[in-house]
């Protein structure tokens, strides 16, 4: 009985240590990278040879636009490709830079068109609509056939390898949960408008072809980043919604959050789940080129632990703060424009959320070649700590940021493109409030427990592309395993004599 038990507690140990590494003890995400300070090196000079650039080529190219040749490594880079975007829109995928470079989207599956804006049936979604594409499980790059205002019943639960291309239409989505990446890798959500986002409703939910199950109440998020990889949001234009506009919690990583237009709202950005949540330390987000506009009061974005790159963005508004962070997060703050609002107690760009002066002091916090506008100021800390992510090895020598200066030209396009990038605009029967007497919402998230969760369910529902279903059914397998060997031991033991001293 007792080589029973031991066999017993042998397997629930072989069950249950994936889960208990992943949560308390292994802080290596599977798509971190090792050497976070290399990528920022390589953004750094992908942005300084756009520039190059336009400064050498502009006046010469006759044939080229200026808006070509911005500037803007990730625009130039399809903007300016010899053939038309239009007929080569996976074009696109090799365009990212940062955390989130890798991010293939649909690149190598089929063109699909969403003709029809309905969401009637989140359960069995109409084929021709935004929904009926999202939930495929092979790659799709998704095109729209003209303006449409999406009008979502539940959360758009997104399936991996997506790209949603909005160029050339006028794209809304609005309404209940909006756009969740959870346990998702390989998305690109590229020049579409999310506002006004509200939580939707417990309900049934599709998340595969051949999957749907049961979602809690949603938090109202823009976009919701659920131990999600390989994530690339560009040029869109986000406000007015009632939780975060983009939050990423639960061990998401490899992100890339480029060239959008945040406006009106309150809590703009979560990044990480909660203080304790260990996991998160292996988040590494960059920020570039982003604007953010009129009617922001904080979180741009708000941190808990990982390495998060915030280079050259046009901070013109908060009234609280502009980035704030808890649990020792790495901020690597470079190049950017900080416009400081009317009210002298709101100059600071920096804040340290809910932790003392002297937690903090060793936290690596670093402002490099930023630009200070109407007595805004950034408190760095840590003393050059950022050394112990770079390579024991010799690396190219760090070229500098571009100065502030640049910076219109770099954000001149942020948001979306070919129209008004703010979102306080009416569509014909649009059905939602241009929200002029709110900055939105933002009420879950600010405490311990972290904003953007839904419930208390670790492992959410079960994805067709999602790594955490691999674990359970590979660790149930190895359980059923061992308790039928145990079960014939036990049965063949019972008919026969034994010394319980052998037992």
């Amino acid at each position: 009985m007792q080589r029973l038990l031991l066999n017993i507690c042998i397997c629930l140990l072989t069950f249950f240590s994936p889960i208990i590494q992943a949560t308390h003890f292994n802080l290596t995400l599977l798509h971190q990278h090792p050497y976070p300070e290399s990528v920022v090196q390589e953004v750094q000079r992908r942005v300084n040879v756009s520039v190059s650039r336009r400064e050498m080529l502009g006046v010469f190219e006759k044939g080229q636009s200026s808006s070509c040749l911005s500037g803007n490594p990730i625009d130039d880079c399809w903007r300016c490709d010899s053939t038309n975007w239009a007929n080569n829109r996976q074009r696109l995928a090799d365009c990212a830079i940062g955390f989130g470079e890798d991010a293939l989207g649909g690149k190598g599956g089929q063109i699909y068109t969403v003709t029809d804006s309905s969401d009637h049936d989140p359960v069995n979604p109409t084929p021709g609509t935004l929904r009926y594409a999202v939930v495929q499980t092979e790659p799709l790059w998704i095109i729209f056939s003209g303006d449409m205002l999406v009008t979502l019943k539940e959360e758009l639960i997104v399936n991996s390898y997506k790209t949603m291309d909005g160029r050339g239409a006028n794209v809304h989505i609005v309404g209940g949960g909006c756009i969740t990446l959870q346990y998702v890798s390989n998305i690109i959500i590229h020049n579409i408008h999310i506002h006004h986002c509200v939580p939707s409703p417990v309900s049934n939910v599709r998340s595969s072809p051949t999957h749907y199950g049961r979602r809690t109440k949603s938090d109202g998020d823009g976009i919701s980043i659920f131990g999600g990889s390989k994530i690339w949001i560009d040029h869109c234009s986000l406000s007015y919604c009632k939780d975060g506009l983009i939050d990423a919690i639960m061990g998401s990583t490899g992100i890339t959050i480029s060239n959008n237009y945040f406006s009106h709202h309150d809590e703009v950005m979560l990044l990480g789940h909660s203080d304790d949540f260990e996991p998160d330390s292996g988040m590494q987000v960059t920020i570039a080129f982003n604007h953010f506009g009129e009617a922001l009061i904080q979180r741009m974005p708000r941190c808990r632990r990982g390495y998060i790159h915030v280079v050259n963005n046009d901070f013109t508004q908060w009234e609280m703060y502009a980035i704030g962070g808890s649990a020792n997060p790495t901020i690597n703050s470079q190049g950017n424009r900080y416009t400081a609002p009317s009210n002298l107690n709101a100059k600071e760009v920096t804040k340290r959320v809910e932790t003392a002066d002297g937690e903090w002091a060793n936290w690596d916090w670093r402002s490099d070649g930023d630009e200070m506008v109407n007595g805004a100021f950034f408190v760095p800390s840590g003393g050059g700590a950022g050394a112990k992510y770079a390579r024991e090895s010799s690396v190219e020598p760090k070229s500098q940021p571009k100065s502030a200066g640049m910076i219109d030209r770099l954000t001149m396009n942020a948001g979306v493109m070919g129209g008004n990038r703010d979102n306080d605009m009416s569509m014909g029967n649009s059905g939602f409030s241009d929200g002029s007497s709110s900055s939105g919402g933002g009420g879950g998230g600010g405490g311990g427990s972290g904003g953007g969760e839904r419930g208390t369910d670790f492992f959410g529902m079960i994805f067709a592309s999602s790594a955490r279903p691999t674990l359970i059914v590979s660790s149930f397998s190895i359980v059923l395993c061992c308790l039928l060997l145990n079960l014939y031991i036990l049965t063949t033991s019972s008919s026969t004599q034994l010394d319980p001293l052998k037992l």
